[in-house]
């Protein structure tokens, strides 16, 4: 595997400071999903039904409004977007931690209405800094750092809620998801969008010109994969429950995170790029085994395994869109795009709660994985179809 391309992204000073930002960015973000679902079952006694749920308010919240925080972004610019999402994110996660039940699932929704555009933004602007040649090889980075933050992220928050009450630690985790987004405004980095309008004079580009059924069914692929390492996600906390080993649960997202690593590394140094329904597929395939796991370290084993595919099939779904999109729209675009996958997010948390509920959580890793083939089988036969009906057109015309 040569390192050459990313020795390319890494030369660029704009390409170090967002990739480090989103770094610093997701770390919190990552640990409060965690943390909400342990907090939710152990503090406040719910089911994981019940934590799905909780979940899929907030998330179904955050799909609802990024299309239009990501239009936004294309009209206004960063901090105008970011700003709001201060204050109102501020306010409901310091409340947020201390109540009940049914008034935790209130505020965690009113939250994620008001979330920041974060994803979006940092892919927008590892996207500004590099050429267009090394674009995939910086989004794998940019995936490879996420992963890097998944790893650090719930291993420190899960370690601390052996000390500390899940109320406590998920008020700090979103307090420093709030100081993320605040650094975030005060770097203001450069978005490709936004600059392209500014400096070309270049129109909004009308929505039907590019949300097209290929569009759809790219963004479909990123709603399963997420889907996918929702319900697992929810599935390992659930198996290390039932061994009464959750203190060991950060070892396990450890080497998922690490297998993501490597797979993403090695994806950003391929030629050309591959199908995200076949990265897809491969997801769904590796995640079913992890549901044969009687023990933490065959879990951990299988976790790396399955990991392999995550940070590529997420990766091929944002290069994709990027290249169906013009820049004027791509703030947009990537918000229908993190809306997908917000709302795959929706959908796994619960999906895998209820087959846990009644199956345990070796029917969470099957319930997702079975979804995950389906969606990538059918996206599959649907491109197949569109490319020979534009075929045959083409011969016609």
């Amino acid at each position: 595997m040569s390192v050459t391309p990313y020795r390319r992204v890494l030369e660029v000073s704009d390409a170090r400071r967002i990739l480090l930002l989103g770094f610093l960015i997701r770390i919190p973000i990552f640990s409060a999903g965690v943390i909400l679902t342990l907090h939710v079952v152990e503090r406040l006694g719910r089911s994981y039904t019940a934590a799905g749920l909780v979940a899929a308010g907030a998330t179904l919240a955050v799909a609802a409004s990024e299309p239009l925080r990501g239009r936004l972004l294309d009209r206004f610019g960063l901090r105008k977007v970011v700003l709001p999402s201060l204050v109102m994110t501020g306010l409901c996660w310091s409340v947020a931690p201390f109540v009940g039940y049914w008034k935790l699932l209130l505020l965690a929704t009113v939250g994620g209405l008001f979330a920041a555009p974060t994803f979006s933004i940092i892919r927008q602007g590892v996207m500004a800094a590099v050429s267009i040649d090394d674009r995939r090889t910086a989004l794998s980075l940019d995936g490879v750092i996420l992963e890097l933050s998944y790893m650090v992220g719930p291993l420190v928050s899960v370690w601390l809620t052996t000390f500390v009450s899940t109320a406590y630690v998920l008020f700090g985790v979103e307090m420093l998801s709030v100081v993320g987004c605040a650094l975030l405004w005060w770097q203001n980095p450069s978005l490709r969008a936004v600059d392209t309008v500014r400096l070309e004079g270049v129109p909004t580009v009308p929505r039907r010109a590019w949300f097209r059924p290929g569009f759809v069914a790219v963004c479909g692929a990123a709603a399963a994969g997420t889907i996918v390492l929702t319900g697992s996600d929810v599935s390992i906390v659930a198996a290390v429950q039932e061994w009464n080993a959750v203190a060991m649960m950060g070892l396990v997202l450890v080497f998922w995170s690490l297998g993501s690593v490597i797979g993403g590394l090695v994806y950003g140094t391929l030629s050309r790029a591959i199908s995200p329904f076949a990265l897809l597929l491969g997801l769904a395939m590796v995640t079913a085994p992890m549901a044969l796991a009687g023990g933490i370290v065959r879990l951990g084993a299988l976790a790396f395994v399955a990991g392999l595919f995550c940070a590529p099939t997420v990766t091929s779904t944002v290069d994709a869109v990027s290249r169906m999109v013009p820049g004027v729209a791509r703030g947009e675009a990537l918000g229908w795009h993190g809306s997908f996958m917000t709302a795959g997010s929706a959908v796994g948390a619960p999906l895998a709660g209820v087959a846990i509920d009644h199956l345990g959580f070796r029917g969470g890793f099957l319930s997702v994985a079975a979804l995950g083939v389906v969606v990538a089988g059918g996206g599959w036969f649907a491109m197949k179809l569109r490319r020979r009906f534009v075929a045959q057109h083409a011969l016609a015309a």
